[in-house]
């Protein structure tokens, strides 16, 4: 995709004024009234699209005034709340904007109004408003409102305030065929650019695969029950489309949430946020706390499925989940020592069948921090028009978009699949609502939608193994037959163990650690002039650990002269320092690893280059059995291997190892530790 030039941006307004007329409002306004008034954008776009929808110059001036002056007058702060409420008392009517929550007051049979800003409570409301805006009662809405005040003293605790009218900030009806008719007057490039200012960014200042990340960010509010998260810096926006862009997502900031106020009140049988919203967007991931045992199950279950069991019956909601949270350590020593799912709790960073739910992985660290030059002065759809045509494109389905061209490679199982066509779906839905898109536009589409759930996969491997192998994910083009596999660009570099020789006395090796999961572990060994001491750094008070090394010395010293006549034991000490390079706690299964070590740095000669260690022995050289051999070939791999030192023993397990991970590692069996120290070192 080429970047706008300056005069085809002019030219896209231009457009976008023949083609929207009112419907669109030109961004930089937003900005300048946005930075002096804490109302939602799609307040301000909702008055602006009112008085300033044109590309009148003189027109947009007096607008804009409009708009302040409305703001000025009747947008209620919180600081200046009591002299709102005297102005109401005394004027007897007064139109005000607020958000405004409603609740039933059972005892009194009556709909009450709660005012976030005004700070008023307890305000009688019609049941007509709360039927026709259900939203009312699930968290509030923005409303411009005419408020009334008699105060009847015969009547005891009767709220002298009301509301004569209420009229929510939204669009009042939404035309879809007016969009497709207008799209078709667009080429993709041109409708991605709208669709990325109307959210207030300037698409001419944004990389290629800037601009897909953020069109991703807008799929939830298209597609439903489609589950994603983006983890990044701070700064780049993550949470900014779900609080200001649109009226139909809340977005949940990071603390203890309940079921009840999340999937359903027992007691007040009522549905929670996921009925009532169309996305529900976790903010701070890691601070996501339920008060419920069964929360993060539930959860799941939702994630999954699109329903829950509370209760006696089952419940069925369309919200789009949302995970946004801060990396906060480098994307280099993430990918080394853990997986991109490590800022979410505890009880959820571990639980793979919980990630196995999300369909995308945004990869926020791509997406640049937001700058001045970021924020568009051009052109955008007014966000609450924007809003309601994703609202309404909820309705319809892509899903099968690709049937036609292409089809998934093997490597996908039924969630993967599920994954993709949604994303593919609500790509589809952004870009060519209209339905008109050609082979190669597909192709690309799903080129992203298989490279975020790739990226989910392979977290998941990393959490739970085997199980998860499979992450090879390719589609066919049915014309030719032709297979193409998506790679995932942060998986490219920054191996745990680099390439080429290392230095004598260096040895990596993969062992359980004392968590349960597999580990990769660096053994650093020197030989310097002493009297045949084995000094031991690294190990802290690891029990196993330590008698594993020193298991390895013992039999070193035995054998030594076996493999070279020129070890000394006597006059040399033994230095060695052990790396957990994955932080996982090390492991007991050392002394093969170790006793190639303490010969190659006896002997000066580095260990085969991208080897890997496997194995452990007892100290008169009984070579133990690999436990879950084709996981740690997996975890050989992912590290960066070329070769592993294998016990013969293991050869039987090579039939658990499925045939693409084996072509990826060339295996060398050793049958005693003596044999492991020829072949770790390259002599025959």
């Amino acid at each position: 995709m080429e970047l706008l030039s300056e005069e085809n941006s002019i030219d896209l307004d231009k457009k976008l004024n023949s083609y929207f007329a009112g419907r669109v409002v030109r961004k930089d306004l937003t900005k300048l009234i946005k930075e002096g008034a804490n109302v939602p954008v799609y307040v301000l776009e909702y008055l602006l699209g009112m008085y300033a929808a044109t590309d009148d110059e003189e027109s947009i001036s007096e607008g804009v005034e409009r708009v302040k002056k409305i703001l000025a007058d009747n947008f209620v702060r919180p600081d200046e709340a009591e002299k709102i409420k005297s102005r109401i008392r005394e004027q007897g009517q007064y139109t005000i904007i607020d958000k405004v929550n409603v609740t039933l007051n059972a005892k009194i049979d009556t709909y009450e109004a709660e005012f976030s800003n005004l700070g008023l409570k307890g305000v009688p409301i019609s049941a007509n408003y709360v039927k026709e805006f259900d939203k009312l009662l699930a968290g509030g809405i923005w409303c411009i409102l005419k408020m009334d005040y008699f105060y009847d003293e015969e009547v005891k605790n009767m709220n002298p305030f009301s509301i004569s009218s209420l009229k929510p900030i939204q669009m009042p009806n939404m035309d879809l065929n007016e969009v497709f008719e207008g799209r078709k007057n667009f080429t993709k490039q041109e409708w991605i650019d709208i669709l990325i200012r109307s959210t207030g960014m300037e698409s001419t200042q944004l990389e290629d695969r800037v601009k897909w990340h953020l069109l991703l960010r807008l799929v939830p509010l298209v597609e439903n029950n489609f589950n994603a998260c983006e983890l990044g810096p701070r700064g780049t926006g993550k949470s900014h489309v779900y609080k200001e862009i649109s009226p139909n997502s809340i977005l949940v900031s990071g603390g203890q949430s309940t079921v009840a106020n999340l999937f359903y009140n027992m007691s007040t049988k009522k549905i929670g946020l996921v009925g009532m919203w169309d996305v529900v967007a976790f903010d701070e991931v890691a601070g996501i706390r339920f008060k419920d045992k069964d929360g993060i199950q539930i959860m799941k279950d939702y994630m999954a499925s699109g329903s829950f069991a509370r209760g006696k019956e089952e419940k069925n909601a369309s919200a789009s989940m949302i995970f946004v949270g801060n990396i906060n350590q480098s994307l280099d020593s993430l990918i080394k020592t853990s997986h991109l799912f490590a800022p979410f709790p505890e009880e959820m960073a571990n639980d793979s069948a919980f990630f196995d739910r999300m369909h995308y992985y945004i990869p926020g660290w791509e997406i640049p921090k937001m700058r001045p030059e970021f924020f568009t002065d051009k052109y955008g759809f007014i966000v609450d028009y924007l809003a309601e045509f994703f609202r309404e494109m909820r309705k319809r389905s892509f899903a099968d978009s690709i049937d036609k061209y292409f089809k998934l490679g093997n490597n996908l199982n039924q969630r993967d699949v599920i994954a993709v066509r949604k994303t593919v779906s609500g790509l589809v839905k952004l870009i060519f609502p209209h339905g008109e898109y050609t082979k190669e536009d597909i192709e690309e589409i799903l080129a992203f939608a298989l490279e975020g759930r790739r990226r989910v996969k392979e977290q998941l491997k990393k959490i739970g193994g085997m199980e998860f192998y499979d992450i090879n994910f390719s589609y066919i083009d049915k014309e030719s037959m032709q297979e193409e596999y998506v790679s995932v660009p942060e998986q490219g570099g920054g191996k745990l163990i680099p390439e080429g020789l290392g230095r004598p006395g260096h040895v990596y090796t993969v062992g359980h650690g004392n968590s349960g999961m597999i580990g990769v572990y660096k053994l650093e060994n020197q030989v310097v002039s002493g009297t045949g001491k084995f000094e031991k750094s690294g190990i802290a008070s690891h029990r196993g650990a330590k008698e594993s090394l020193d298991t390895a010395f013992r039999y070193f010293t035995a054998n030594c002269k076996s493999i070279s006549g020129s070890i000394s034991t006597k006059t040399k000490d033994y230095l060695m320092h052990i790396s957990d390079l994955q932080g996982i706690g090390l492991t007991d299964a050392l002394a093969i690893a170790e006793l190639i070590g303490l010969c190659s740095g006896a002997l000066e000669k580095p260990v085969q280059e991208s080897m890997v260690v496997l194995g452990n022995m007892t100290v008169g050289g009984t070579i133990s059995k690999v436990e879950e051999f084709a996981n740690m070939l997996q975890v050989c791999v992912d590290a960066g291997a070329k070769k592993v030192l294998i016990p013969a023993s293991s050869v039987v397990d090579l039939q658990t190892v499925p045939p693409e991970l084996l072509i990826k590692v060339q295996p060398i069996f050793y049958s005693d530790p003596i044999d492991s120290v020829f072949k770790a070192l390259g002599v025959s």
